[in-house]
């Protein structure tokens, strides 16, 4: 087996306490022990409890709350507020929650990395899809996948709020969401299409001979739709939750 290297290399998180004292840091800790430890932090992060994260992990609760004591004690801080139960993390536990997630990402990568300059690219790649995007998602899955064939997917279809907070926990690779209207932070974007929203109503129904419809005008009536978890348009006039409210009876179409 490969001998694995100490990690000797020490970083001071910002807003930390600054009277750290690095002499504690044990010489013996690999960087690969690290990383193991901060991927048991995430996962207490993603459980809320510390149970569920060693049951997550396939350890013993005892053995989580050992990893992350150990982590206190190097780092010469608190970073998980204990009770009776698990209670949150401290404003300083969530600034190493922050380190952590860029440090084991990129821990991740290289891996990655390493075993495509090895093998050829392959792997793993885990997807949140919003509902309405899953019908276009085979465009981009198949190709890359004829391209690829040693890669594997595995496409989940969640609401935007859901796939920004499951790629900031690790939990996703790639999301396919909506960027109009949530935060993307630290992540890149690249547009992939521009939707066209189509409303279907009865032959008789009083919209039927219009051109074009607003979303005031639709919300008059009646509508079908996915919940508003699921989408974020919204009209320019005003709606609740992404649809107009209904404060009017249904109308028509303007003529032109």
């Amino acid at each position: 087996m490969p001998a694995r290297h100490p990690f000797i290399s020490v970083w001071r998180m910002p807003g930390l306490d600054p009277k750290f004292d690095y002499a504690t840091w044990s010489p013996h800790v690999t960087f690969w022990e690290m990383i193991d430890k901060l991927e048991l932090l995430l996962l207490l992060a993603r459980e809320r409890h510390f149970g569920r994260a060693a049951e997550a992990a396939g350890i013993s609760q005892p053995s989580l709350s050992a990893a992350v004591k150990s982590l206190e004690e190097q780092f010469g801080l608190t970073m998980v507020e204990r009770g009776s139960r698990f209670r949150g993390f401290t404003p300083e536990g969530e600034r190493v929650l922050d380190w952590a997630r860029r440090l084991v990402g990129d821990a991740r990568s290289m891996k990655q990395d390493i075993e495509a300059m090895k093998r050829g690219i392959g792997g793993h790649l885990r997807l949140g899809v919003i509902p309405t995007a899953l019908p276009f998602i085979t465009s981009i899955t198949l190709p890359f996948h004829e391209r690829y064939p040693a890669v594997q997917f595995t496409v989940t279809s969640l609401t935007s709020i859901a796939i920004l907070a499951a790629m900031e926990n690790l939990e996703l690779d790639l999301g396919i969401s909506y960027i109009d209207n949530e935060a993307v932070g630290r992540f890149q974007t690249l547009p992939l299409y521009e939707e066209r929203y189509a409303l279907l109503v009865a032959q008789h129904h009083p919209l039927a001979t219009c051109d074009t419809v607003s979303w005031r005008e639709a919300g008059t009536f009646e509508l079908s739709s996915l919940s508003a978890q699921h989408h974020s348009t919204c009209d320019p006039l005003g709606c609740s939750n992404g649809w107009p409210d209904r404060r009017s009876g249904p109308g028509s179409c303007a003529s032109g």
